[in-house]
This record gives structure tokens, sequence and C-alpha cells, in this order.
């Protein structure tokens, strides 16, 4: 019987076509009843005899439900239910059972084999009625949740592309850095950012945000925006994170961050900064992976949980050999699971380090005994290693574009002096200023924006940088840079360094910039002044062009090769540089 419904209303339920219905079964009058009482609910019919054939229809029609006898000829309606399921996959086709068994291990075997219901014959139509109602809802709630799964697979794929695209290829020398990541779902909530400072220091971040899957790896947008961003305008590893941190806990909900590991590798290839936040050591290794030369632990708060954490503390500068290695891990790693449930452990992971041999990259080493270990276990979390070697060839290289040729460009700039445009900006911090402030890559932003010196930005940063950075740790600071020559010398001297900042009450750096543009050349002339005591800069420079093999010193070298000229006037806490290019 069916309700009186207006025009605008749903039909009832037995008007809808209700697509196709198998019934198998080896008796005709089982089929003849069950196939007129399917046809009164608008099911079209198609008929098998015993198991085996009803595979074969199970093939060729693909149905919407299926009547399954039990005891048949040729195979049973067990056998054929196991088949059937297996051909079914991930798609829901429900099986009822019709049978006069009454044993209850039998009907338990119906549900064992994979029927999801069974009536017992005779059966009430009334009853097989609501069981075929039933089965309906479950069959088209399937449907409908592998449309949505469907329809998230594709969007995840399409966001992933995105995200690889946006996030990962912009990445720099991803071929000399080993890295295995591999995400527990499409998406990784791990992100591994590579970027070149202005003056060639190789900044390496690896982060790990809460949980995994797309909603982990939503953050990685604006954290690979602001890393990329920031490294590429000169800003210190402490400002970098700050910023980072600052941006995720505006955009993340309560309860989400990212966890980090810092590496920036220094230009002059005598140290490491590292920073290491609520994510297992960082490990310093020899090449071969087998000796543990250093250690960062954990210091910082994961990115992202509050607003005004500062990174600054938890900074460690360590001194390393050619061909050492950073190796940075997430804790997929460490907390992996083999089938049993036992941990991948740090210690496991140290020892496949020491039994290393030098013929197997570590990043490898660890990722196949990763794989024995796990098996076919499920995987938990993203797992995610990267191995940083400490060679020249990871670093940036960029051409001195100055010219020697001082004469010629006196000359270029006499008969082009209608045309010259200059620029001059002034900048002096005093006292506490001097910790919280690094000027130069503010300076060198606001010269680009304003000049357009694109060219010249990298070596303009690494001047300007290099002779803040003298005024600051040797002028206002007193730092003896020979203690970098010591065992652990670098740790000592960024320990003392940070301990004198933080101490720092007065004292003052003035540094002076002079921009002039001709129509094909140009110059940047830099002055920088410190409150300090100075130095005897002639034999400073002597002493480290005698012995090349010490840390301290290079960049001032460095220094003075990229400048028409260096000049330190007064005690020595004055300098001026002077650097030209020629665009033909």
């Amino acid at each position: 019987m069916q309700a009186t419904q207006s025009a605008s209303a749903t039909p009832s339920t037995d008007e809808q076509p209700k697509g196709l219905a198998l019934i198998v079964d080896d008796e005709l009058s089982n089929r003849i009843v069950l196939n007129a009482l399917l046809k009164k609910m608008n099911y079209t019919i198609v008929q098998a005899e015993n198991g085996a054939q009803a595979i074969e229809r199970y093939k060729e029609t693909q149905p919407d439900i299926i009547f399954m006898d039990i005891m048949m000829p040729v195979m049973d309606g067990f056998d054929s239910t196991v088949q059937i399921k297996a051909l079914c996959g991930n798609t829901f086709v429900p099986i009822i059972f019709l049978t006069a068994m009454t044993d209850e291990k039998a009907l338990a075997r119906c549900v064992e084999v994979g029927g999801d219901d069974f009536l017992t014959k005779p059966f009430n139509h009334t009853v097989l009625k609501s069981k075929i109602r039933a089965m309906e809802r479950i069959r088209d709630l399937h449907r409908e949740v592998k449309t949505l799964l469907d329809q998230r697979e594709h969007e995840e794929e399409i966001a992933e592309k995105v995200f690889s695209g946006a996030v990962m290829a912009g990445n720099v020398m991803p071929e000399k850095l080993k890295a295995l990541m591999r995400p527990a779902a499409v998406f990784s909530g791990d992100v591994l950012l590579t970027a070149y400072a202005p003056n060639g220091d190789l900044n390496v971040l690896l982060g790990d945000f809460t949980g995994h899957g797309l909603s982990a790896a939503l953050g990685a947008l604006p954290v690979s925006e602001t890393f990329r961003a920031m490294t590429i305008k000169g800003f210190s590893v402490d400002q970098i994170l700050n910023e980072i941190n600052r941006k995720l806990h505006t955009l993340l909900p309560t309860g989400m961050f990212m966890a980090a590991q810092f590496v920036r590798i220094n230009h002059t290839m005598d140290s490491m900064t590292l920073c290491c936040c609520g994510m297992p050591d960082i490990l310093i290794t020899n090449i071969t992976g087998t000796e543990i030369k250093h250690r960062i632990p954990s210091t910082g708060l994961p990115l992202g949980i509050i607003p005004d954490a500062d990174y600054l503390h938890s900074m460690s500068s360590i001194s390393a050999d050619l061909e050492d290695r950073a190796l940075l891990v997430s804790d997929g790693v460490t907390e992996a699971r083999s089938p049993d449930g036992e941990y991948f452990g740090q210690e496991r992971l140290e020892n496949i380090l020491a039994k290393g041999n030098g013929k197997e990259s570590i990043v490898n080493s660890i990722a196949n005994t990763l794989e024995r270990f796990c098996l076919d276990a499920p995987q938990d979390d993203d797992i995610s290693l990267v191995e940083v070697p400490f060679l020249p060839d990871v670093l940036a290289v960029f051409e001195d574009q100055h010219s020697s040729g001082t004469e010629e460009k006196k000359g270029a700039k006499n008969s082009d002096d209608s045309q010259n445009n200059s620029l001059k900006f002034v900048v002096t911090l005093e006292g506490p200023r001097l910790l919280r402030i690094d000027p130069v890559p503010l300076l060198i932003n606001q010269i680009q924006e304003l000049e357009g010196l694109k060219e010249q930005r990298r070596i303009i940063f690494t001047i300007l940088s290099e002779l803040y950075i003298n005024a600051l740790d040797h002028g206002i600071l007193n730092l003896n840079s020979t203690l970098k020559a010591k065992p652990g010398g670098f740790t000592t001297y960024f320990t003392e360094r940070e301990k004198r900042l933080k101490e720092l009450s007065d004292g003052y750096i003035t540094i002076s910039i002079y921009s002039r543009l001709y129509s094909s050349s140009g110059e940047v002339i830099i002055q920088v002044k410190d409150s300090g005591p100075g130095f005897d800069y002639a034999n400073y420079i002597a002493n480290i062009q005698s012995d090349l093999s010490t840390p301290s010193g290079r960049g001032l070298l460095l220094t003075k090769e990229l400048c028409e000229s260096l000049t330190y006037s007064n005690s020595g806490n004055q300098v001026e540089a002077i650097y030209t290019w020629d665009n033909n």
C-alpha cells in the first residue's frame, strides 16, 4: 500500500527503480516466489542455479543485492559468497542468505563468510521485505560514503600537486641532500625546506606538524613562504623561527603546532648554527656516521604554541669539519612500530650509525633497517630523514661582479655624471637594541627596494654582515676570535657572546650607506663605526694571511676580496668598504 503524496513530494520507496537483484537458488519454486516479490519492489532480476553460476552472473551483471541459498550443487552458498565478496572489493553489495537450516553454527558461518543477513525458510514475506529495505539503507549509506571518500581523495590529489609545487619545488640543491620523506597519508605533516641566504649560507628546516594528512599539511604553506622570504632577505635563524612561530600561533587552531629542526651551514665552511624544538636530537656525525661528534637536544618550544616565544636562546653554534653530516630525524622514525608493537627507538637508530661502513649513505642505512623492522605494520606517523653534508658544493656560488678596472670606472662615472643618482642611509643602534635588532636585512632590503640592486644584493649583504658582526663582536662585546680555535671553541664563543649581549647596557654602532648609480655602473660605500677600543688592523690581517687554517678572520679576508677598497681608520673602530660594479 502506498501513501498519498503531493506532486512535489518524493515518491514512495517501492515506486523507485531499485536496481538489479541476483537470486541464487537451485529450486525453481523458490526463485519464482522471490522473483515475484522483488519485481513488486521494482527490482530487475537475474538468476543463478548454484554458487559457481552465481559468480559468473555477478561478473557479468554487477548486481546491487544478492539472495543466496546455502545448500546447492556444484558450489554451495558459503564458498560462492567468499569469492563474490572478494570480487566486490570496496563496493558494498549486500548478501542475504535464505536457508532452511536452523543450526546455530551454520547461521554463524553465514556471517563469517561475508553474509550481511539471513532469513530461514519458509520465509515471511513481510520480514523479508523489511530486511531488504534495511540492506538498501546500509548499501545506500556505503555508496554515499564511498562517493565522499572518492571526492576527498580527488581533492587531496589536486591539493598535493599544489602543495608539492608551492612548498617542495622551491627547495635549493635537493640533489645534494639525502632525504627520506614517507607520509602516513596522502599528505605529509612533515615538511623539508631549504634556501640560501644572500651571503651564501644554507638554511635547512625540517618541520613536523601535529598529526598527519591534509589538516597537518595546511600549515606548511605559510611556513615555507616565511622561511624562504626571510632567508633570502638575510634574517638570522632565531628571527626566522620567531616569525614562523608568531604566524603559526595566529593561523593554527589550539592544540596544533609544528616541532622543528633548523640547520644553517655558514658560507665560510667553518661552523653550523642549529636549533631543535620539540624533536629528537640533531646528530652531527663524521662522514660514515659511525662517530656522533655533537648532539643537539631540543631546547625550544615547538612553534605555534605561544605567541611570544624567543628562539635566540635556543641556538647552538658548533665548529664542523669538512664531510661531517647533520642528521635530522622526525619522531615518526623513532616511534615507528614493528608488527608486535615494539618501537624502533633512538638506541636502535644510533646503533645503525655505529655500524656504518661509509659505502651506504646514513639515510639509506636507516631506511633499509626501518623497512625490515616495520614489515607490514601500519605506519602511525609521517617518517622523515634528512642528511645534510658539510661540503662546499651544497653552498650557493655567486660570482664577484665588481670590476678591478678602477681608472676605467672613474672615467665611466665622470662621463655619466649627469645621470648620477645618489642615496644615503645612516642608522645608529645603541645598548640593548644591539641585542634585539639585526639591521643588516632591513638595510639591504631597503636599498634593494629603492635602488633595485638585485644582481649585487648577495655581495653587498656579505660585506655589510661581516663589517657589522666584527663591530658588534669585537668592538662592542670585546670577544676574542682565538676562542674558536680551541676544542669546542665555537660553542664557547657563542655562549659567551650571548651572555655579553644580555648584559649589554651601553655602546653603539653607526652604519652609513651611500649608493651611487650610473647608466652602466655603480658603487656602494659602507661605513661602520663602533664605540669599542678598536684593534691593530694591519697586523691582524697579516696574521690571518700567514695562517689560513685558523677559524677566525676568514670573513674579513673575504670582505677584502669582494671590495674595491677596505680601509680602517681611527684606532680601528671605523671602517669604510667600497664596492663597485660594471654592468657592461
